[in-house]
């Protein structure tokens, strides 16, 4: 079996905007919450896929706080990076921020950590790439999410044995 090579942080993470409109939203101009977490996971989904170089799967979402609402006319501004890379699966996190294009005040509304599954060509689980984290913060995040990932992995048997 070939050895993967490994990839940087910065080699999948990206940022988008996306312009809050009415159909986002209810009748008094709220963003549903559930228009914006199909926004995350479809960034979040993107830079797996960066990583991977493979389709994937979300299988998991963690707790999602909104800190602050969102408006139609806001610009929603998605921050998407791999923070931690298992065998096959790897977490995704990401930063919500909403942004009024008239005054330019930005607002933090929420962050998230989504653990996304690589597939191979006949649906199964595969390898991907070790991530190579350089920064003081990307080895930070990385810290975070393996113990995250601990937790997960201990919930879940917890509810396997249940």
């Amino acid at each position: 079996m070939k050895k993967l090579q490994a990839r940087k942080v910065s080699e999948s993470e990206m940022t988008t905007a996306r312009l809050m409109m009415p159909t986002d939203a209810n009748v008094i101009g709220n963003v549903f919450g559930g228009s914006i977490m199909k926004y995350m996971d479809e960034v979040a989904a993107i830079v797996a896929w960066r990583h991977a170089g493979k389709n994937v799967v979300t299988a998991s979402i963690d707790r999602m706080n909104f800190y602050a609402p969102v408006y139609v006319g806001n610009l929603l501004i998605l921050k998407a990076a791999v923070n931690y890379v298992g065998h096959t699966s790897m977490e995704i996190g990401v930063r919500i921020e909403a942004v009024d294009p008239s005054t330019r005040q930005g607002t933090h509304t929420g962050s998230c950590y989504l653990t996304y599954v690589a597939l191979d060509e006949k649906g199964k689980p595969t390898a991907i790439p070790p991530l190579v984290a350089t920064t003081k913060d990307e080895k930070r995040r990385f810290k975070e999410a393996k113990t995250r990932r601990r937790l997960r992995d201990a919930e879940v048997a917890v509810l396997k044995a249940g």
